[in-house]
């Protein structure tokens, strides 16, 4: 290796460096943003087939007027169907946390008290346990009630980011892709070979975990809706979300609604809410996911859950789709090795 070659070599290391470092503190958004025009992209490339003659004729600049009619539409499609929601929800459990960490939630504290005392004999305070909960989770999620309004600003920010990048992507993702392909250093087949897999991994484990919580969240929510729970639609949108989360996503939903039903008197609901969860809503969990994701993907559950819990751990809530897929690419790389060079 000479000298120039060095040098570029140390170029390209520190520039890296540096473009991580301004990236990082919206590397969830980032991650965000090219999951969502990961699973977006096959209905970008539906609707511009479907729009491609009204461009026939006419030139390339309408045929990239009917691509970018593409994107856009799709992203507003998600904006409103899949970030509004998520918006609102986020809105509604800051305020809700607020309220119980100020004590002045609408919980009927008095009533819960009053039962717990009844079928145990003892008092808890339940309004203090409930002001030092709420005090230690915003602290913990946003840095305290000074924090709310920090985060929601970076949140916006790193949306209107999220959206662009993911405009971006559906443009000029297949550019991108190939510009990948030729910086890879391997024959064409063996980087053919390799891409499939990672899409394959990828896709198993991106549509795999989408589907399954949605899923569970319909399932969930219709367990709730039969023993009237209140704002069923509002709960199922956070089991959703939850429900990305293996093992203990849906449950933090139905199993302290069950609880709830209980305490205020409703024995019957609960006990029946309760078996529901356990035996339909947390089986789609147990069986449903595995199956989805290891038909895909080809990973074992077990190595997905550990990917999960790390990508979680490491990046935050994107994580749980990050820390599969590395893995999985980290299978794919192997797997092609051994398989075009024989070496393992």
């Amino acid at each position: 290796m000479n000298r120039g070659q060095s040098f570029l070599l140390l170029l390209i290391a520190t520039v890296a460096v540096l473009s991580l470092l301004i990236v990082f503190p919206f590397i969830e958004y980032v991650i965000a943003a090219v999951i969502l025009a990961y699973v977006l992209f096959p209905f970008h490339e539906f609707l511009a087939e479907r729009l491609a003659p009204l461009a026939e004729g006419h030139g390339p600049i309408t045929a990239r007027a009917v691509e970018m009619a593409s994107a856009v539409t799709l992203i507003l499609g998600s904006l409103i169907a899949v970030i509004l929601p998520l918006v609102y929800i986020s809105f509604v459990f800051i305020e809700d946390l607020t309220a119980i960490a100020t004590g002045e939630s609408d919980i009927d504290v008095a009533a819960i008290e009053a039962r717990i005392a009844e079928l145990t004999g003892e008092e808890f305070d339940i309004e203090g346990w409930l002001v030092t909960t709420g005090d230690v989770l915003l602290d913990t999620l946003f840095g305290g009630l000074s924090g709310v309004l920090t985060s929601a600003l970076r949140a916006s920010l790193g949306l209107v980011l999220a959206l662009f990048l993911v405009y971006y992507a559906l443009m000029d993702g297949p550019g991108f892709v190939a510009w990948l392909r030729s910086m890879i250093p391997l024959p064409a087949d063996v980087t053919d070979d390799l891409f499939e897999k990672v899409d394959a991994t990828t896709r198993g484990v991106v549509i795999g975990h989408i589907s399954v919580a949605l899923l569970q969240a319909i399932i969930a929510g219709l367990g709730l809706w039969v023993v009237g729970i209140p704002n069923v639609v509002f709960w199922t949108f956070v089991m959703a979300i939850l429900a990305l989360l293996p093992l203990i996503g849906a449950f933090l939903v139905w199993g302290p609604a069950a609880a709830y039903l209980v305490v205020i008197g409703e024995m019957t609901a609960g006990i029946l809410l309760a078996a529901y969860g356990l035996a339909v809503v947390s089986m789609v969990d147990n069986y449903a996911r595995p199956i989805v994701i290891d038909q895909q993907a080809h990973l074992n559950p077990g190595v997905i859950l550990v990917g999960v819990f790390g990508g979680i751990y490491s990046i935050g809530y994107t994580g749980l789709f990050v820390g599969p897929i590395v893995i999985g690419v980290l299978a794919a790389t192997l797997e092609t090795f051994r398989e075009d060079y024989d070496a393992i």
